[in-house]
């Protein structure tokens, strides 16, 4: 558990909405070991990702622009980019359990900020959250992380998302 538990719970049990939101996700999140393990070293071990759909978002790219302490290097963000498609899973989150993904995602923290995308399953569109970094923290100065890049490779594996596009990523990295 950390420091943000008590203001994350806080928030959820304000939340009497009972519906949900479709969040889009396309980094280290797809990675379900690392996400489980998160989850556990926070205290939210009741809370289970769902299963969601493989999603596209047309016109942004990844963008290696947060400097995380603890992946050893940066990890990946959004860029608009004509031409270009990041794909990643949508899911269905109960508005109650939104509070545990903004911790997850870095809002807590001031690390990113929430961003409404259009992304395409099955060629029907959805408008999504997906998080993004926060200008004020965005920087390009440093290496890649590694260990965070093989993450964001294995969850997109695991996830099914399309090989051409994962075979992309350590491309996008450099």
């Amino acid at each position: 558990m950390d420091a943000h538990y008590g203001k994350v719970m806080q928030a959820r049990d304000q939340i009497k909405d009972g519906g949900s939101r479709l969040y889009f996700a396309y980094s280290g999140v797809l990675d379900r070991q690392a996400f489980e393990i998160w989850a556990e070293e926070h205290s939210y071990q009741f809370f289970k990702l769902p299963e969601g759909q493989v999603a596209e978002a047309k016109g942004v790219d990844l963008i290696f622009d947060f400097p995380s302490r603890w992946w050893g290097g940066r990890v990946a963000g959004l860029t608009e980019k004509t031409g270009s498609s990041v794909f990643g899973r949508l899911f269905e989150i109960p508005a109650k359990e939104w509070p545990i993904i903004q911790h997850k995602e870095g809002v807590v923290t001031g690390m990113s900020v929430e961003k409404i995308l259009t992304v395409t399953v099955d060629g029907k569109e959805f408008e999504a959250t997906v998080f993004v970094t926060s200008p004020s923290r965005q920087s390009l100065d440093g290496p890649v992380s590694d260990r965070y890049l093989e993450a964001l490779v294995r969850g997109a594996k695991a996830s099914g998302l399309p090989q051409t596009y994962v075979d992309s990523l350590p491309t996008k990295a450099k």
